[in-house]
């Protein structure tokens, strides 16, 4: 539960966000890219050039979403409540592992 709402109302609402293929597609990709990005950049500290993949994923993750929102015809969820992007996170673990 996060705001008063169930986890299943916060996905219900992101996936009316998130209809057209494509926009899905590019979430699928996308989504992971993003967090992959965020766990690595602290070992950027430690290893050489991993700070510059961790950039590299972390842009081209961004890419990828809006993307798929200039096709959905939408703006992301996220810049109407930044809640959105956990939300997000959640709808893409509830995609892959059910």
């Amino acid at each position: 539960m996060m705001g008063g709402r169930s986890w299943d109302d916060w996905i219900e609402e992101y996936q009316k966000a998130h209809e057209h293929p494509v926009n899905r597609l590019t979430h699928t990709f996308g989504i992971p890219m993003i967090v992959l990005a965020i766990i690595l950049l602290p070992f950027g500290f430690f290893f050489d050039h991993v700070w510059l993949a961790s950039a590299i994923l972390f842009v081209l993750g961004w890419i990828l979403q809006f993307v798929g929102h200039y096709y959905e015809g939408k703006p992301p969820e996220f810049m109407r409540d930044y809640r959105f992007l956990f939300v997000g996170l959640r709808w893409w673990l509830k995609k892959v592992i059910g």
